[in-house]
């Protein structure tokens, strides 16, 4: 990605076959020289990111319930076109998001969310304007057992919730066991849940359920399908 091209001149017809040998020599060696990842990207490729630039459609329910009540969102989602579907009880509604209008502005906000509960792995990557902290190893909240973890924070600059933190607590595997939400980046978290019942899609894993220790709080996708290229 970041590949430096370096042309010389040589004098003598000799002396250019000399140094266009040694150039190559060196081209490959860079070319075989292993860049290291970031941990965001180790991340987001243990969760299948590499098979997203396969994926033609994405259906999924967001479902939420608490103190005794339940809530769901049905999304169809084309990311190669950005078409967008929501389905909710009470209503339908169809938006492209390259022209989020005042009409489709509240179905792009919850669709942010509940996409990024879906897919929190690859947001890592995906989101821009975000400062990721360096890892270190801490006591997960919810488990308490010692997990590796990352902060990343958003800029207080665009999109619909500006300056929130989340605290990832990883395995060895970088896979997400719980996660920790923080509110315009308080000290105190706004919110903690676990990262469960993984389940594979052609390489995608995806957290099924996430809860909370108190147990009057459980959200899970559920329909979920996606459609890739043949």
């Amino acid at each position: 990605m970041r590949l430096l091209y370096i042309l010389a001149l040589a004098t003598a017809l000799t002396a250019c076959k000399s140094e266009t040998k040694e150039k190559q020599n060196d081209t490959e060696s860079v070319s075989e020289e292993h860049i290291e990842l970031t941990t965001a990207e180790k991340i987001a490729n243990a969760h299948g990111i590499e098979q997203w630039q396969n994926v033609e459609k994405i259906e999924f329910t967001f479902n939420v319930d608490m103190n005794g009540s339940h809530n769901e969102r049905s999304w169809v989602w084309m990311p190669k076109s950005n078409d967008v579907v929501m389905m909710t009880p009470k209503d339908t509604v169809s938006y492209n998001r390259t022209t989020v209008d005042s009409l489709s502005m509240d179905a792009d906000k919850a669709f942010v969310n509940d996409k990024f509960w879906l897919l929190a792995p690859f947001q890592l990557v995906w989101d821009s304007g975000t400062t990721i902290s360096e890892v270190k190893t801490a006591k997960a909240p919810m488990s308490e057992t010692e997990l590796n973890t990352i902060t990343t924070t958003y800029s207080n600059d665009g999109g619909y919730t500006p300056g929130d933190a989340y605290d990832f607590y990883f395995n060895e595997a970088y896979m997400i066991e719980e996660w920790v939400y923080r509110k315009g980046n308080s000290e105190a978290p706004s919110m903690v849940t676990s990262f469960e019942n993984y389940e594979d899609f052609n390489g995608i894993k995806i957290a099924k359920d996430h809860v909370r220790s108190d147990g009057d709080f459980k959200l899970y996708f559920t329909n979920i399908a996606i459609d890739f290229k043949k």
